[in-house]
């Protein structure tokens, strides 16, 4: 099997010193012992471009995490590995940055495993895909959440991973880290395409915010700060980020 890699790095119209770095985790699959998937890898480009330009000013770096395969794969947690090794080899190229670690689906869930990474002071989970709630199984951990802004995004029409599932896990990443939030975006799918600009507007005013000395517009400052449910049931309005 193939070693992970970090993608080609993704920056701003500006060179020069990196100050920040976001590492986008890509989709996976429950189980399976193919290689990591492209059609997954290219889903992610488009993040990856939008925060690099968003955060060009502060020498944002942006890179698409090539897994060495596709398969979560039970206890192994390989996407969850990979993540954390992007996360050292970040470190090893640019020094003591902050890392955010950014997922969608099962990346999404790598990105709340690897949070724990010392390196890491934020993570972003678009609709991340979660284990359905069994009595019998290990519920996700939410510990090494602690001391990360962590935000969460699912659309409220996700056919592929319950929404629920993520609101249930943000009540419980709540009550171990007070800066949690999650957004809903209505009638959207797991893909998240029908509100992209908005979803993509979400995500850079959060990693910035996060990363940086910039301020949160007021939905996340709001979504932050409100005790659950308003916090982790805000929903992501039309138009969020357009300019006025």
């Amino acid at each position: 099997m193939a070693q992970p890699r970090l993608g080609r790095p993704v920056r701003g119209a500006t060179t020069g010193a990196v100050s920040g770095v976001v590492l986008l985790l890509p989709d996976g699959e429950p189980e399976s012992a193919r290689g990591p998937s492209t059609v997954s890898h290219a889903a992610a480009l488009p993040l990856a471009r939008s925060l690099a330009r968003a955060g060009r000013a502060e020498g944002l770096v942006t890179h698409v995490v090539r897994y060495r395969g596709r398969g979560w794969n039970g206890p192994d947690a390989r996407l969850a590995a990979d993540a954390r090794w992007a996360a050292d080899e970040a470190v090893r190229r640019y020094g003591d940055v902050p890392v955010c670690l950014a997922g969608h689906g099962m990346g999404g869930r790598a990105a709340l495993h690897a949070a724990g990474h010392g390196a890491v002071n934020a993570v972003l989970a678009l609709a991340p895909w979660l284990p359905e709630d069994d009595v019998a199984a290990q519920p996700e951990p939410v510990k090494q959440l602690a001391g990360r802004q962590v935000l969460i995004v699912h659309g409220t029409n996700d056919a592929r991973t319950d929404p629920e599932l993520s609101y249930r896990l943000a009540e419980r990443a709540k009550k171990a880290n007070r800066d949690t939030c999650r957004f809903e975006v209505h009638t959207d799918g797991h893909g998240l395409r029908q509100y992209q600009d908005e979803v993509l507007a979400l995500a850079a005013d959060f990693v910035l915010g996060s990363l940086f000395t910039r301020a949160y517009a007021r939905p996340v400052a709001d979504a932050l700060a409100a005790p659950p449910p308003l916090g982790l049931r805000m929903p992501l309005a039309a138009g969020f980020g357009r300019r006025r």
